[in-house]
């Protein structure tokens, strides 16, 4: 009986110890690599165990890329997989590179894939380029007349720019500056339209992708629309405005006028006023003449005979006036008299 017990607990004990082993020590990966012709140290994946790095993944890339005629290490793939890199995407990068025949060390292709771009894409992209479509761009001729065009830019990687270098929205940025530029100095829209390429030789001879992780290889112009007539709508905005700068203007003179004619009325009021004060004094300069002995009362009262004298014979000349003054009689009546 105790010779079982002390068997099932060997038993166990190798149990446990092959369960370790294996866990620690990828043994059918390290098979795998040695059938692929590209063997891997034990003690190197059991490190990559102990530093928390998915054997499977490094191991299966590593054999990828030194199966295409990578030079590559496995320390190589660790360093960038503890970087927080894609190790996959870097070697599939690599890779299509190497078989496009463009030139691409794993140094480049590591930088640009921790700089948060798809390594691959880029490759890809140089390879088979990409076209960019611009949104509609305005523009306004020098005859006033708004076009808007859209243009397709035909682009491809630059790999030696693709870290630091600016991306698509630059393109487009950059060459609606230069549509913007070459519309407005044409003297008319309708030179625009004869010759669209006009727009494509001027912009790509202003090197726009310079600092770009972008190579512009041609800028075609899909759509050209005539838009409103912006110099007739300037022209007529100016005329309201100085319509209604005149109107203003003619407004405060017409309000000056009135506050002249207001201060006239007010000073012909205050003149008035002071004759009636005047005459308002007649009598009492009168009084007190008569009363000093500066007036007689004979002499008083040959004033006020002429004072009445003179408005009798007013009356009388406004009456004969009219029996004076010549009638108007119609031809045909004198010539019936």
């Amino acid at each position: 009986m105790d010779g079982s017990v002390l068997l099932v607990l060997l038993i166990l004990v190798i149990i446990l110890i092959l369960s370790v082993f294996f866990r620690y020590v990828p043994l059918g990966l390290w098979i795998t690599a040695l059938a692929s012709g590209v063997p891997v140290k034990i003690s190197t994946l059991v490190g990559m165990r102990f530093r928390r790095i998915p054997p499977q993944k490094l191991v299966n890339a590593y054999i990828q890329g030194r199966k295409a005629g990578l030079d590559v290490t496995t320390d190589m793939l660790e360093t960038h997989y503890l970087a927080k890199g894609n190790v996959e995407r870097v070697i599939n990068a690599l890779i299509s590179a190497k078989q496009a025949g463009i030139s691409l060390s794993f140094e480049t292709a590591r930088a640009i894939d921790l700089a948060g771009r798809d390594v691959l894409q880029a490759v890809q992209m140089s390879v088979l380029p990409k076209v960019i479509e611009t949104p509609p761009v305005a523009a306004i001729a020098q005859d006033g007349i708004e076009l808007r065009v859209k243009a397709r830019v035909t682009v491809r990687t630059s790999i030696e720019h693709l870290v630091g270098g600016a991306g698509e929205e630059t393109i487009i940025a950059r060459v609606g500056e230069g549509i913007v530029t070459t519309i407005g100095s044409s003297n008319s829209h309708k030179d625009v339209l004869e010759n669209p390429d006009m727009i494509s030789k001027t912009v790509l001879g202003k090197g726009l992708d310079a600092g770009t992780a972008y190579e512009i290889l041609s800028i075609d112009i899909a759509d050209i629309d005539v838009g409103r007539n912006i110099g007739a709508q300037l022209q007529m905005d100016q005329a309201e405005a100085d319509r209604r700068i005149a109107q203003a203007k003619a407004e405060e003179r017409r309000a000056m006028a009135v506050a002249r004619e207001q201060e006239m009325k007010a000073a012909v009021q205050e003149m008035q006023a002071k004759v009636v004060e005047a005459e308002a004094q007649v009598p009492l300069a009168m009084a007190d003449a008569l009363k000093t002995g500066k007036l007689g009362v004979m002499d008083y009262y040959q004033m006020q005979n002429t004072i009445a004298d003179t408005k009798m014979r007013g009356s009388i000349a406004q009456a004969a006036e009219p029996e004076h003054a010549p009638q108007m009689t119609h031809p045909k009546a004198q010539e019936k008299k």
